[in-house]
């Protein structure tokens, strides 16, 4: 008898995510890439105002990710995900509107247009009114946009671990999550131009927009692998490949439909792990996205057109992050070790890259392409690292808790976020209103010396603690 041949339908389901995760990361970037050239100067805003704007997205985002990933448990993938996209496209649109909130606010008229808007503010003497008024509008629209975006990763993994074996998911959650990269490498060729053309309220529109088209594609295109009539049974019997294994271990106990509670998941240290492992981290990742356009303006005098290349380079380089989602398939297949050790050893291998940020600023006086290359090494070796530790959740943990999970370690990183966000606008103002002088650095130069040497060990402690918490492969066991 014929052998049937293996679908590959998983593989639609990993661009589909992958395609969100694109769409995720070019509504983030939209302001960081026109603030500086567009917006500032319409609401006079400096670098302390923006600061706190990307600081509270990052604590919006943190809690609402704790949110989203159980909303997403319960939901289930199809839905969840459906509702998160829908909210943060929302969201996106909502930046574009905040020029005419801000003169329908100051005069009392609601109905302008872009230009009028413009026109009404240029004319507005009371220039910290419009800086307060704008700065909240902002804020809302940021609000919205976390809430939605903070679903993206819990349902993204949760969707990876119901259609791939836990060889394979590093790999494909570093597919997916290289979309993140091409959501960072497409937005300094288009946003800036866009904004240029036809004025920054449409750059966040119609970015805004894909969003909405990606919902009709996902409607379709998403079942269970079970249910899914496009997957046929050698497909479906390799992506339970694992349950063959995991009956092998002493404590192992069949997986029920019964919900589990933030307390039952605080009290396991895997939880704690993949937490402080995305505290550590993730942080840094939202400064190279936020930062790297202001610190090639502030630094090198650079407008949005001008850093446009620079940053397609720089992103480009963040795309051999792929590789870090193979290497654990590699120390499985080739090396004997179980999925756990496999990510753990990536993970260690991955975390001495970000050291180079130690010089980027040193070398800088050389040429700009030399941080520009070592910021984008480093962002790989992020991106490399983020698809290992997000797996490592779908190897501990039963599928009806991966998004709770991935929402509590998100929380975590957001956290984190909003801690360098915020902690960078007040020291580059500080240090360039003062003209500090740090390791012969001077002004908002020094500042992000500063910043570039914390970002350099992060990883190394993260992943101290993290064995240190876990130091062999022990799923958990929900009674």
């Amino acid at each position: 008898m014929k052998k049937t041949k293996m679908t590959n339908y998983r593989w639609t389901i990993c661009f589909i995510l992958f395609a969100a995760t694109t769409i995720n990361y070019l509504d983030r970037q939209v302001l960081s890439l026109t603030w500086k050239d567009f917006i500032a100067p319409e609401f006079h805003w400096d670098n302390n105002d923006y600061g706190n704007i990307t600081a509270l997205f990052s604590i919006f985002y943190a809690i609402s990710l704790l949110f989203a990933g159980r909303l997403v448990d319960k939901l289930d993938t199809k839905k969840g995900f459906l509702w998160a996209i829908g909210v943060w496209s929302v969201g996106a649109c909502l930046h574009a509107f905040c020029g005419i909130a801000t003169a329908g606010y100051i005069t009392g008229d609601w109905f302008l247009n872009f230009e009028l808007a413009k026109e009404t503010i240029r004319a507005v003497n009371n220039t910290g009114l419009v800086i307060n008024v704008s700065v909240v509008l902002f804020i809302f629209a940021r609000l919205v946009l976390a809430i939605g975006e903070a679903g993206n990763f819990p349902a993204a993994i949760k969707a990876t671990a119901e259609y791939f074996p836990k060889k394979d998911r590093a790999f494909s959650t570093s597919i997916f999550n290289a979309g993140a990269t091409v959501g960072a490498l497409a937005a300094p060729i288009s946003i800036p131009f866009i904004a240029k053309a036809y004025g920054w309220e449409m750059s966040f529109l119609i970015i805004g927009a894909l969003g909405f088209i990606w919902m009709g594609f996902w409607v379709f295109i998403y079942k269970k692998p079970h249910v899914h009539p496009k997957v046929n049974t050698e497909e479906l019997d390799y992506i339970q490949q694992d349950l063959a294994y995991d009956r092998t271990l002493e404590d192992y106990v069949e997986e029920t439909e019964a919900k589990v509670s933030f307390v039952e998941c605080f009290k396991h240290r895997q939880t704690w792990a993949f937490a402080f492992g995305k505290f550590m981290t993730d942080g840094v990742w939202w400064f190279f996205l936020f930062w790297t356009p202001a610190y090639l303006s502030d630094v090198y005098g650079m407008d949005s057109t001008q850093s446009a290349f620079p940053l397609f380079i720089l992103y480009s380089l963040t795309l051999l992050s792929i590789v870090g989602g193979w290497l654990p398939t590699y120390f499985v297949e080739k090396k004997g070790m179980n999925p756990y050790q496999g990510k753990m050893r990536a993970m260690l291998i991955f975390a001495f890259f970000p050291l180079l940020a130690l010089l980027a600023q040193p070398l800088g006086h050389i040429s700009y392409w030399l941080p520009v290359i070592i910021i984008g090494i480093a962002g790989a070796a992020h991106q490399a690292w983020s698809a290992n530790i997000f797996s490592t959740v779908g190897d501990m943990f039963p599928k009806k808790a991966i998004a709770t999970i991935v929402g509590i370690g998100g929380m975590a990183g957001g956290i984190a976020g909003f801690i360098i966000n915020k902690g960078s606008g007040m020291l580059f103002d500080y240090t360039g209103q003062n003209h500090i002088v740090f390791m012969g650095f001077k002004g908002e130069a020094a500042g992000y010396f500063i910043v570039f040497s914390i970002c350099s060990v992060c990883y190394l402690i993260g992943w101290v603690v993290m064995k240190a918490l876990v130091p062999k492969y022990k799923p958990v066991i929900f009674k």
